[in-house]
């Protein structure tokens, strides 16, 4: 089982109207809600942990979620706000402009935390850069490092974060006990002042997948580091590309029984490698669609 831990939103997605007027379309996201719904749709045995509302767009993140198969009993329910992200997309790529002040997602703290059996946990995204929540995931991960494998994509949006000392001082925690990593060129830069994937080693790290674009993912190790070239696509946008990726690795990494404490370090670089191409295949469909719109097994 892998619990997915962070945000669950409304991206409200760009559209024109019949007249050609300029609207705006509700759809399921989120960094880390992507994630659990791309693994859903793998047949991977997942649930999510959020703070969701009880509002009209909480009710479409759990329909979505369950219509995924994705188990979301862990998340939190409250009456309040759920998080909007309104999404422009310039060249394909997409920025975002969020609405989160008070949100049942924000809001989130330590009392809700869940118990859970998983195998592994991941962790991710806007969530961890704000207050009541940030707090609330980290102490999570730092609760259950020391007997599951946990897995960070920080996913850094500078635009998001209100206090970057306070923020820095958070992912060095976390990344200090993660078993795996999974960063873009962008990210690394902002972490660690460099394009060196290798200096994430230095902080604990098992696994680190630094991902590339159009030029694919190279997976870094004390053993070595192998790149994973990107599977071609007609790309329509990239909204959820990492978020399924991501999705990908894990799933083959838990269908090749290495997604536990114990297998985890036995791992080779050609598994690992197997799994980021996994993980590249089902991002490549991703991309090809609009919006964060993983694929099913089936279409695979």
């Amino acid at each position: 089982m892998i619990l997915c831990c962070g945000e669950a939103l409304i991206d409200m997605l760009p559209r024109q109207t019949t007249d050609g007027g300029n609207a705006f379309a509700p759809h399921a996201g989120g960094s880390v809600f992507n994630t659990a719904i791309a693994l859903g749709r793998l047949g991977a045995p997942v649930r999510f942990f959020s703070g969701l509302s009880s509002d009209l767009f909480g009710d479409i993140l759990r329909d979505e979620l369950a219509r995924s198969g994705v188990d979301s009993s862990p998340a939190a329910i409250a009456d309040r706000p759920t998080t909007l992200a309104f999404v422009t997309l310039t060249d394909g790529h997409a920025s975002y402009a969020f609405y989160d002040e008070n949100t049942a997602g924000r809001m989130l703290d330590s009392d809700d935390l869940p118990q859970t059996q998983a195998d592994a946990l991941f962790f991710g995204g806007i969530s961890l850069m704000v207050e009541t929540c940030g707090a609330a995931y980290e102490a999570l991960m730092l609760r259950e490092a020391g007997k599951r494998v946990t897995m960070i994509d920080p996913n850094i949006r500078p635009s998001f974060i209100r206090d970057e000392a306070a923020y820095r001082a958070r992912l060095g925690r976390m990344l200090a006990v993660a078993d795996i990593v999974k960063t873009s060129d962008e990210d690394l830069d902002w972490i660690t002042g460099g394009t060196d994937a290798a200096a994430l080693l230095d902080t604990g790290a098992r696994v680190v997948l630094l991902t590339r674009g159009a030029e694919g993912v190279t997976i870094v190790t004390r053993d070595g580091a192998v790149d994973v070239p990107a599977v071609k696509a007609q790309v329509v946008d990239t909204v959820g590309a990492g978020d399924t990726f991501s999705a990908g690795f894990l799933a083959q990494m838990q269908a090749d029984g290495l997604l536990t404490k114990e297998a985890l370090p036995g791992a080779t670089l050609e598994q690992l490698a197997t799994a980021a191409r996994f993980g590249a295949k089902v991002a490549a469909i991703t991309v090809s669609r609009a919006g964060a719109n993983p694929p099913w097994a089936s279409e695979l």
